[in-house]
């Protein structure tokens, strides 16, 4: 097995784990609040982090071009505008259509590490994306029930937030990957942890700059928050670490597509801790799901 691999599933696992915690910060920050909480608090370890590694890096030191910079900023607010968008579907009355459709984030990202970054995605590969796909948006069609709403919705507003959001997500992926190759040597470990700090650094900063325009008092009430939040940033810093090491190391588009264990994970935490009963539709989802991670590590 590929090391990318356990490190995709291990930053799947901490994703939850930092959404679980940020769930308790609801009724304190606003969704701007909650969102910057995630970057602040996680800075300083990737800053720490990134600084110790080269401290101990022995090989080549990273070349820090326009490409790096270029790719970090993109893939920086790329990821807010994802986050954002998948956020104010929740006031649309069909956000369940455009929430599956964001899960297209997988296929996007696939076409868009071919166009920028020239990666290239094997046959066996390209079916295993789809059908995870095909996983994903059987398991929302279990949770939320959108039924017919997937087809008659298909140019409606929801739809193209959603697939607007999986674009942005897409483009994250593939700029974290192209940030990180941008800076030459031999340490993938060293260049995704630099990767992840020039990325929070531009993230905090737009964060700030943007509630101190739109929601003044939300920074201080996030700082006041910090026992709350910093659960969710150490969280949530751990993860990163996870996702930029693995699309160092392999395409994003596999990486992105294996990372949908995440579901399943929900799905059977769900199920076995707290007793929630099951579609049908879930079940054949989370198989899908499985099914597809086989075929793309097999392909590996």
């Amino acid at each position: 097995m590929e090391l990318w691999v356990p490190i995709t599933i291990a930053a799947a696992f901490l994703q939850n784990l930092r959404s679980a915690f940020q769930k308790h910060l609801k009724g304190v920050l606003s969704t701007g609040g909650a969102t910057f909480s995630r970057f602040i608090f996680a800075l300083p370890f990737a800053l720490l982090y990134a600084g110790v590694l080269w401290r101990l890096h022995e090989g080549a030191a990273p070349v820090f071009g326009a490409a790096f910079f270029l790719y970090a900023a993109i893939g920086g607010l790329a990821q807010i505008l994802a986050t954002a968008l998948l956020v104010a579907l929740f006031s649309h009355r069909n956000f369940a259509v455009g929430t599956a459709y964001s899960k297209t984030e997988t296929v996007q990202t696939a076409f868009i590490g071919v166009i920028l970054l020239g990666d290239a995605i094997s046959g066996q590969a390209a079916i295993g994306i789809l059908v995870s796909l095909c996983g994903v948006i059987a398991l929302s069609a279990g949770q939320t029930g959108f039924n017919k709403g997937l087809v008659k919705d298909l140019v409606g507003r929801s739809a193209l937030m959603g697939l607007a959001s999986g674009a942005c997500f897409g483009v994250a992926a593939v700029s974290v990957r192209g940030a990180s190759l941008s800076l030459g040597g031999d340490g993938f470990v060293s260049q995704a942890a630099t990767s992840l700090a020039a990325v929070l650094i531009f993230q905090t900063a737009a964060m700030a700059v943007w509630l101190r325009w739109k929601e003044p008092g939300q920074i201080m009430a996030t700082v006041r928050a910090w026992r709350l939040a910093l659960p969710a940033g150490i969280s949530g810093w751990a993860a990163s670490v996870g996702w930029f090491t693995a699309m160092t190391i392999q395409n994003a588009a596999y990486v992105r597509a294996l990372g949908q264990v995440e579901l399943v994970f929900t799905f059977l935490a769900s199920w076995f801790l707290f007793k929630e009963k099951s579609q049908p539709v879930e079940i054949v989802g989370v198989g899908l799901v499985c099914l597809g991670v086989v075929l793309l590590v097999l392909q590996s």
